[in-house]
């Protein structure tokens, strides 16, 4: 997902993609460690989502 696909989202629904992909982060992680993760080039873009989400979060709470 690209930002602007992010800033259309609302705050429930947005929060609600931050949960989804830390859980999924999780279970990344997790298949990693354990040497089950074909694709590991996903962990970095989870990670990226999962920034552009906070700091749209972040942005959003300071009115701007």
């Amino acid at each position: 997902m690209d930002a602007k696909e992010l800033r259309a989202l609302d705050a429930v629904e947005l929060g609600n993609k931050l949960v989804e992909l830390r859980k999924e982060l999780f279970n990344l992680r997790f298949q990693h460690a354990t040497a089950q993760l074909e694709n590991t080039q996903r962990i970095p873009a989870v990670k990226k989502v999962i920034a552009r989400i906070l700091t749209i979060q972040t942005q959003r709470a300071m009115g701007a």
